[in-house]
């Protein structure tokens, strides 16, 4: 197995000035430098320097609202929000599911105090029947209103999206989209009569001299509620990971090793790597940053005034979207889903951006939030409020139109045009001409 190098204390690098983290250096002859140390060390062998052992446990997540629906079905099925939007909504009218348009994530407790006939329904659908006769056999729905999937706080209109259990007739005049999709909701609504899934985990040191590496392993000891919501593969670790997720096989042999063991050492390897940007979003993660855009405001009151709402609400983020690829100022990958900006997309954005900046922050959606909210406890009256709103309008009007920053904002155009040319055709010779 592998071991990540790291420059902790004791370590001869520990905050050394080479390092651009503690895990990697900023030049790659520093990293071949440190591999001669290493190889120089007779015998080549790593003692354990700690081994832990202890058991994680996973609960199943969340019901889904439609942002999550949303961003779940544009990673599972590519495709766009305002298409699952529709899928959810025939789902609704076909009876099979509760209101779509929603932002809670739980149960009320009236729902909950009910819900074994949601589930009691689902015994007559035959991909989950087995899973929710278990549920009603060992009545694992009895302490579902004193769970976390319970909370009449956290709603404010509607409770979470799941399968209301009756409907079934009209399944098979579904899609085959709109059955996935329907499924999907299916098993994570199931997933939360199920336990957590247990892990078992692994983490060790060892050491070489000065230097100490890292590995972890963990290994699926209980399904709990993965039984329903599907297990994941078993894969090395990826970026981003803490654990390897690896074979009981190999974890059973890792039990064999204690503080003290000593381990053959078969290869040093460097392992390059680039500093990345972030990912683009795709149309599912764009939704969630449209729901969570108030956790990107610093003042803890503007914060909390947004919170819950965001950027649009369930019921018109989807065609948010729809209107900004209409319109071309973005651009949407059907097959992946991911999106880009159009040229004419950033061309707005830096006229807005150099005219009136306050419209590219949520802070602005925040505090026109609070205003209403005033108005609503009468500290501030409604004309009051849209005198505000009315000033601000004005204001920002005449500031645009005594502008003179077209040289400014040519300059920002050339500098974004370079990466929208489209390449030239080069014009093939006619018959009977010299080239």
């Amino acid at each position: 197995f592998e071991g990540e190098w790291r420059a902790v204390e004791g370590s001869g690098y520990f905050q050394s000035p080479l390092l651009y983290k503690e895990n990697g250096f900023k030049k790659k002859e520093d990293a071949q430098d440190l591999v001669k140390q290493l190889e120089a060390i007779v015998p080549r062998e790593a003692a354990v320097e700690k081994a832990e052992r202890k058991k994680e446990l996973k609960n199943p997540p969340l019901l889904y609202n439609l942002a999550e629906l949303q961003n779940e079905c544009s990673k599972l099925y590519k495709i766009s929000p305002d298409q699952t939007l529709s899928v959810v909504q025939e789902l609704y009218e076909k009876k099979l599911v509760t209101y779509p348009r929603t932002d809670a994530r739980v149960l009320s407790s009236a729902v909950a105090r009910e819900i074994q006939k949601n589930i009691r329904g689902l015994t007559r659908y035959e991909p989950a029947s087995g899973f929710a006769s278990e549920i009603l056999e060992k009545e694992a729905y009895r302490n579902i209103g004193k769970s976390r999937y319970t909370n009449d706080k956290q709603i404010t209109d509607h409770y979470a999206i799941i399968p209301t259990g009756q409907g079934l007739q009209n399944l098979s005049r579904l899609s085959e989209l709109s059955g996935k999709v329907y499924g999907t909701i299916v098993r994570r609504f199931l997933s939360i009569f199920y336990p957590p899934a247990v892990y078992q985990k692994i983490s060790l040191v060892s050491r070489m001299g000065k230097e100490a590496f890292f590995s972890s392993f963990k290994v699926l000891a209980e399904e709990g509620y993965l039984k329903v919501a599907g297990l994941p593969q078993t894969r090395k670790k990826e970026e981003g990971e803490e654990d390897a997720l690896c074979g009981a096989d190999f974890l059973q042999a890792l039990s064999g090793l204690k503080k003290g063991s000593v381990l053959p050492v078969e290869a040093f390897q460097i392992k390059e790597g680039e500093t990345s940007p972030p990912k683009r979003y795709n149309s599912g993660s764009m939704i969630l940053a449209m729901e969570n855009a108030g956790q990107l405001i610093e003042d803890e009151e503007l914060r909390e005034q947004i919170k819950g709402s965001g950027i649009g609400t369930s019921a018109t983020r989807a065609e948010i979207l729809k209107k900004l690829f209409h319109i071309k100022y973005l651009a949407l990958n059907k097959k992946t889903q991911i999106i880009t900006p159009t040229q004419l997309g950033e061309m707005v954005f830096d006229v807005v951006n150099a005219s009136i900046r306050p419209l590219l922050n949520p802070e602005l959606t925040a505090s026109w939030e609070k205003g209403l909210t005033y108005v609503a406890e009468g500290t501030v009256s409604p004309e009051e409020y849209m005198g505000k709103l009315n000033h601000f309008v004005a204001r920002h009007t005449l500031n645009v139109r005594q502008l003179r920053n077209q040289t400014a904002l040519r300059a920002c155009f050339d500098a974004a045009a370079i990466y929208y040319k489209k390449p030239q055709k080069t014009k093939a010779a006619g018959k009977g001409e010299a080239s």
